[in-house]
């Protein structure tokens, strides 16, 4: 095939690739993760001030959860224009809505400014961070993906996946440098807004790096094949959306199983974990983000690691290492934080993020390799967002639910448990990924009998 015969990109452009991919995940990230840290620390206060304060938190993590809502909505309209008009420009569109988004939440007014219209107006600016995001991730991978060859595609496309961490990483190190160095009431008053209005000069350097790479060849090989069956048929091309539910049903679903330990686990280390230490283990603020700091920076240097060994030994058993381990250390996880110490604290959230590494370092090369690529964007993307309104979205919200309710976070442990039993099975349902050539599976849902002329092991499933 033509995207077969393509000169590979040479290492120092694959780099350049991958840091245009990297540097605007991790700014996509730091938006997303600010929010959910200030949902936990402060916005409780600012924007739902006549609740009980764990009510506030309730209310506030709901406003959380909105923008998940809207990540599929994001998946749908991102991956059918990345699928018909390339994966760069739609990748430019979601950093300048996301930063636009998240510096327009530091100017808002609160509660105490213009009363109920606060919280709303906060709502509105978190359903357009998570229909951007919806349309990130895939846009991200796949440039990533497409750009390099099957042997070591798992440890190059983990990269744009560590953008998730460095971004935690990001925006817990400006929260805790800002709560170290300012009192609480000044915090709570200006100083939570600094992070927001950072996000508008990140955004400036995201698009001056993205703006520098080529679209993929894989892409542009399978748009040049497509023009040509359009004009030998006369007939147009089938929307992304059509073939992939008609082709690639099976993998939709095996995406949206693996997703959900990944999801429910990350939310819950991450962000409910600000919620328990600060309350149930009665740990200071700047304890819990410090933590979840430190936690974060391992997470980072694992994941190209755990990226690597699946290019050695298959994507599925990383993963199932990450969903088995992730679900086994969830009542070691909250045993160590109860027992009040900053060290156990650390332990404890640090291997939860190694195990969700494994799940996390295989997922965009094993996502990128089970669609073909003129629905690939819309494949991967809808696979892995559709998920999130059922995994990441409540995920913080049930956990601080279940705490109010039993006073315990033993059935905080056995929900994301369950979602690990449910991620083993949807893995182990999947077929290895690894070694596909990405051109080769161009044809399914091209034309209703294309698959035929596909050789077994790469036709999709």
């Amino acid at each position: 095939m033509a995207a077969s015969a393509s000169a590979p990109p040479t290492t120092r452009s694959l780099k350049r690739i991958v840091a245009a991919s990297l540097i605007g995940t991790t700014i996509e990230w730091y938006d997303f993760f600010l929010y959910g840290s200030a949902a936990a620390l402060v916005f409780n206060k600012l924007f739902f001030p006549e609740s009980d304060p764990l009510v506030g938190t309730l209310l506030s993590f709901l406003t959380y959860a909105v923008g998940f809502a809207a990540r599929p909505l994001g998946a749908l309209v991102f991956g059918h224009y990345g699928d018909r008009l390339g994966r760069k420009k739609l990748l430019v569109l979601s950093l300048l809505m996301m930063g636009g988004a998240t510096f327009a939440i530091g100017l808002l007014p609160t509660h105490a400014t213009v009363g109920a219209a606060a919280p709303v107006l906060l709502t509105v600016l978190r359903l357009v961070q998570g229909f951007a995001l919806g349309g990130e991730w895939g846009g991200a991978v796949l440039l990533v993906s497409e750009h390099g060859s099957a042997e070591r595609r798992g440890f190059w496309a983990s990269w744009p996946q560590t953008g998730a961490p460095a971004g935690q990483l990001l925006a817990t190190g400006v929260l805790s440098a800002l709560t170290a160095l300012m009192s609480d009431s000044a915090f709570g008053a200006w100083g939570w807004r600094i992070p927001f209005l950072l996000s508008g000069v990140l955004v400036v350097i995201g698009l001056w790096i993205r703006l520098s790479v080529d679209e993929s060849p894989v892409f542009k090989a399978a748009l040049a094949q497509a023009e040509q069956r359009r004009s030998a048929a006369g007939a147009a091309e089938k929307m992304p959306l059509v073939a992939v539910l008609r082709h690639h049903w099976r993998d939709v679903l095996i995406a949206m199983g693996a997703r959900m330990a990944e999801n429910i686990s990350y939310y819950v280390i991450t962000a409910f974990i600000l919620v328990y230490a600060t309350t149930a283990a009665d740990l200071g603020k700047q304890t819990a983000l410090n933590a979840v700091l430190i936690a974060s920076a391992v997470h980072f240097a694992v994941i190209p690691m755990w990226g690597a060994l699946s290019d050695r030994v298959g994507r599925r058993p990383v993963y199932l290492v990450g969903a088995v381990g992730v679900g086994l250390w969830m009542f070691p996880f909250f045993a160590l934080i109860d027992t009040r110490s900053f060290g156990s604290l650390l332990l404890a959230v640090t291997v939860g993020l190694i195990f969700h590494g494994a799940m996390y370092a295989p997922q965009a090369a094993f996502f990128s390799e089970m669609f073909a690529t003129r629905m690939r964007y819309s494949g991967a993307s809808i696979g892995a967002q559709f998920s999130s309104v059922a995994a990441g979205a409540p995920a913080p919200l049930i956990a601080t639910a279940l705490l109010a309710d039993f006073d315990s976070s033993t059935p905080i442990a056995l929900y994301v448990i369950a979602a690990a039993l449910l991620t083993v099975v949807a893995v182990g349902c999947a077929r290895e990924t690894r070694n596909r050539d990405l051109a080769d599976i161009e044809g399914a849902g091209a034309e209703p009998d294309a698959t035929t002329a596909l050789p077994a092991d790469a036709r999709t499933v």
